[in-house]
């Protein structure tokens, strides 16, 4: 019992090399009751201001997570300093989706092997597979070291990745302390700690987990294709509105290095343009584009489905 909850807290106890296809259940209990949890919903009330926590806190971690752990972490579209990546990262581990590093070192696997046998989540091995069995497996909890030495040198990120668990543990404890602060205050909002802690934690990381997954499951199936890319992806309207732009899966494809992923005025990547913005304020810089010679190469003749 003592090794299992060190598993749950410190991911060192996960970094063995391992083979198991299996799931590894013991682990992943966190992971089931906090799905469980959404049904807890029921027992607080339902407020309009507790929909408003929900929907401010996934629009936050979900742009920490496709801004930070994806285009900095993963591709390095742009540059930071120490502080504001150290930031982002504790704020994408809110999320509970992992540390930076085993995120950013998944995803950059995913980039070499993608819709490959080799490739952890492509479609090809399942629906439900790529859709997030293949993160519950008990191979894949260690973190590839191989692909992250750039980022493996700030003992900040080894921190956090080791020990991301504690980071949702205390934006719980923050959302409870809201709520009970504000049902004293202003009492007319009929809230509580326990109602926005379920709303802006629980129902909202399950949201924004889902769809931050249907990216593998979804995007390699569902969407069109501009750009012979050599796998599946696709760009989808829907998941790139409920991403924040990550949903224009293609043109990330052809251009992974690139901080922008809409590439047509009509393509919104809210994601790009919080990053812009914060470019104007000097918290981070050296932008990539996307590179226009490397398009028109890889320019279908005419978009697919």
């Amino acid at each position: 019992m003592k090794k299992l909850w060190l598993q749950w807290f410190d991911n060192q106890q996960n970094q063995v090399s391992s083979q198991d296809a299996g799931i590894a259940w013991s682990r992943i209990l966190p992971f089931v009751f906090l799905h469980l949890a959404c049904l807890l919903v029921f027992f607080v009330p339902f407020t309009g201001f507790a929909l408003l926590v929900c929907g401010l806190s996934y629009f936050v971690r979900m742009f920490a997570i496709t801004a930070f752990y994806h285009r900095y972490f993963s591709h390095k579209s742009f540059k930071t300093g120490r502080v504001t990546q150290a930031v982002f990262a504790g704020l994408g581990a809110t999320a509970t989706q992992r540390g930076p590093l085993w995120w950013a070192a998944h995803h950059r696997h995913h980039h070499i092997h993608a819709d490959t046998d080799q490739d952890s989540h492509s479609p090809k091995h399942g629906f439900w597979h790529s859709h997030m069995g293949w993160f519950l497996q008990s191979k894949n909890f260690t973190t590839q070291e191989k692909y992250i030495k750039d980022l493996s040198q700030y003992p900040e990120l080894r921190f956090i990745d080791r020990y991301d668990i504690i980071f949702p543990l205390v934006y719980m404890v923050l959302l409870y302390v809201l709520g009970e602060v504000l049902a004293t205050l202003y009492p007319a909002l009929k809230t509580g700690g326990w109602q926005l802690v379920l709303w802006g934690y629980v129902v909202s990381t399950v949201l924004l987990a889902h769809v931050t997954y249907a990216i593998n499951s979804l995007a390699h199936v569902f969407g069109s294709r501009e750009f012979d890319t050599g796998d599946n992806s696709r760009n989808n309207f829907i998941l790139a509105l409920l991403t924040l732009g990550e949903g224009w899966h293609n043109n990330h494809h052809c251009c992974p290095g690139s901080v922008r992923q809409g590439f047509r005025w009509w393509q919104i990547d809210i994601s790009y343009y919080g990053l812009w913005l914060m470019s104007k304020v000097g918290l981070i810089w050296d932008l990539k584009t996307p590179n226009e010679v490397l398009l028109n190469k890889k320019r279908l003749s005419e978009v697919v489905s």
